[in-house]
């Protein structure tokens, strides 16, 4: 027998009633993650219904997916966008359960029918501006945010979404691609049946939008990630870990020319830190290759808690 099992079975009460403590929390916090993600989802929905009813249902700006196709059914046939998108979302949700299986359909099955609810509620609000170009770029970014709160809820607005992961499974096209297909065909399709600026409005609102997803997606605090090519690790390493205080990831690296054995430090800095970094770098070994980039987000110590 094990120490820890004859651990538990002369302390077996207390064993148990603190296993017990160390489970509860974790039930509760599995169920405030699941109220967050549906906080998340409401919110996002909101925010994008209230941003296509102000600004992009009144001009005409059909900047892709269900939405798009639900301005341009408007303009045809006078038929309110809510129902157009109720009328898309439940039968691909429905395929996309049938195809796709239940755990990725139901994590659309809240947003496929909050959205065009949200939508119709919102459908009597006034447009604030009749500028178009101003129209694309606060419907993009309202819609953008909105997306941003949804994804960042493990949510999925549904739509063409679940069309594009089904073109993606069965033909084997990049999911990006086959997202960018269908947003593309609504946005042609907008500059034929309403008018070519229309289709161009429509592009730079879906140009705002990704780069306002990104920003709800990773914030302000962009980082830097630098790769040190040097002969002298060690005194590379004693800078970066006493006089920057940062930690780094110490990789074997071999000179595809010469074949000659390298180290390469891995450091993730601050943008105010890039300048100090490559003062200490060049004092320790002047001959070092420094390559700094853009990194998105960066999780862990001395950076953003997962």
């Amino acid at each position: 027998m094990s120490d820890e099992q004859q651990r538990i079975n002369s302390n077996g009460a207390v064993y148990l009633k603190r296993n017990k403590r160390r489970r509860e929390p974790d039930r509760r916090s599995s169920y405030a993650q699941a109220m967050m993600s549906v906080a998340l989802l409401l919110a996002g929905s909101f925010l994008i219904a209230a941003s296509f009813n102000l600004f992009l249902v009144p001009l005409g700006i059909a900047s892709g997916g269900v939405s798009g196709i639900s301005i341009l059914v408007q303009r045809a046939t006078g038929f309110p966008p809510a129902y157009t998108q109720w009328a898309i979302n439940v039968p691909l949700f429905l395929l996309g359960l049938w195809l796709l299986g239940g755990r990725f359909a139901m994590k659309s099955a809240l947003g496929s029918f909050v959205l065009p609810l949200l939508v119709l509620l919102t459908s009597h609000w006034s447009a604030p501006t009749d500028n178009a170009l101003l129209a694309a770029i606060y419907g993009g970014i309202g819609v953008g945010a909105g997306l941003g709160l949804v994804f960042r809820g493990r949510g999925s607005t549904g739509g063409l979404d679940l069309a594009a992961q089904l073109l993606h499974r069965y033909t084997g096209i990049r999911l990006g691609l086959a997202v960018a297909c269908f947003d593309g065909l609504v946005i042609a399709a907008a500059g034929l049946l309403i008018a070519p600026e229309n289709a161009l409005y429509a592009l730079v609102g879906l140009y705002a939008t990704s780069k306002t997803i990104d920003f709800v997606q990773t914030g302000l605090a962009i980082s830097k990630v630098a790769f040190i090519v040097t002969e002298f690790p060690d005194a590379i390493t004693r800078v970066v870990l006493y006089d920057l205080d940062r930690g780094l990831t110490r990789l074997d690296g071999r000179g595809g020319f010469t074949g000659d054995e390298r180290s390469v430090l891995m450091v993730v800095v601050g943008r105010g830190e890039v300048s100090k970094l490559k003062q200490l770098v060049k004092a320790a070994d002047q001959k070092a290759f420094v390559i700094i980039s853009d990194t998105a987000e960066v999780l862990g110590e001395g950076f953003k808690l997962p």
